[in-house]
Formats: structure tokens, C-alpha cells, sequence
């Protein structure tokens, strides 16, 4: 390549970095947005990148339950929102919005099974196979299992841990330390 032909991709790519940092657009109107919020997620280039993620990954999720109960689904996004827009109680609003779109997101992502999944895989606690426990594993980010045990199924998120791998749910962990 020329040496005039790379000036001129290094000018063109530094112009589009200039003057494309504009906030993206959220995926709702920015006109009808509503209070501290969706104000911030409008202003916030990053927040409204995760609300097109997300529209996209709830729509993926809308094609997967357009047979089982897409009305439940609808509902919980409605729930969901509610909950984000709760942030506003929050110390670190941002840091509360940020992490509530990752976790729908992988939410989504897993229930409806949109990434990949590894497993199941079988553990029997205290060795009694009565306690048998099935775990999925997702590629989701931050990573996630779904755990089976009867007719209970529990959705949990990868937490810091001093030692060994822990997922905690909203009401039981899977701790896994030394194997």
C-alpha cells in the first residue's frame, strides 16, 4: 500500500473516531424517556449500548417463547424494568443500571438457551442420588448455571469468591472448591 493511500485510511479512521462519540440511542425514545434513568441510559453511551443488546437478546428471547408463554415473558421484562429504573435508590446509580442490564442479559441468554451451554452435568450431594442436582453451565457474561434439582430450577451468576468457583442465586449457591 502506498504510503499516501495509508494517510489517507489513518485520516479517514481518526475522523470517524472524532466525530462518531456521540451516546448511542437507546432502544426506546429519547423523547419519552422518563425519570433519573432513562434520562442517564440516554445520555450514557454505554448504558444505551447494553439497552440495544438487550433489545436484541429479548428479542431473540420473544422468537424462542412465541410457543411456550411469550405473554410471562413480557410480563417479567416489564418487572425487570421496574427494577432498573429502581437504580435511582442506589449510591452508584450507574454501576446499579450497568449491572442490571448484564444479569437480564445473561438471564436471557441462558433460559432461552442463546449461547452455549455446557452440560448438563450430574452431582449428587452427600453422595445420595435422592439429592441429585443438574447443572448447565452458560457462556453468558458474567458467566451462569442453571440449576435442576426435581421440579425446581434455579438461575445463578458467578460471584468473586476467596477460593474455588461460587454461584449464588436468589436463595442457594453451588460452591465448587478443590474438585
Amino acid at each position: 500500500m502506498s504510503s499516501l493511500n495509508y494517510f489517507f485510511i489513518v485520516i479517514i479512521f481518526l475522523g470517524s473516531s472524532i466525530y462518531g462519540t456521540h451516546a448511542a440511542d437507546p432502544s426506546f425514545d429519547r423523547g419519552n424517556a422518563k425519570g433519573t434513568i432513562e434520562k442517564m441510559i440516554c445520555s450514557d453511551g454505554g448504558l444505551a449500548a447494553l439497552d440495544l443488546r438487550l433489545a436484541e437478546v429479548y428479542a431473540a428471547a420473544t422468537q424462542k417463547a412465541a410457543n411456550k408463554n411469550p405473554s410471562m415473558l413480557r410480563a417479567e421484562q416489564r418487572g425487570w424494568i421496574k427494577g432498573r429504573n429502581d437504580c435511582w435508590k442506589s449510591p452508584d446509580k450507574r454501576k446499579c443500571v450497568d449491572q442490571s442490564y448484564r444479569r437480564r442479559i445473561a438471564e436471557l441468554q441462558a433460559r432461552y438457551r442463546l449461547v452455549t451451554a455446557n452440560g448438563p452435568f450430574w452431582y449428587a450431594c452427600d453422595g445420595d442420588t435422592r439429592n441429585e442436582v443438574t447443572i448447565t453451565f452458560f457462556e453468558t457474561d458474567p458467566p451462569t448455571l442453571e440449576a435442576e434439582r426435581g421440579d425446581q430450577v434455579s438461575l445463578m451468576y458467578l460471584e468473586p469468591s476467596g477460593s474455588g468457583t461460587k454461584y449464588q442465586g436468589r436463595n442457594e449457591s453451588l460452591w465448587e472448591h478443590q474438585g
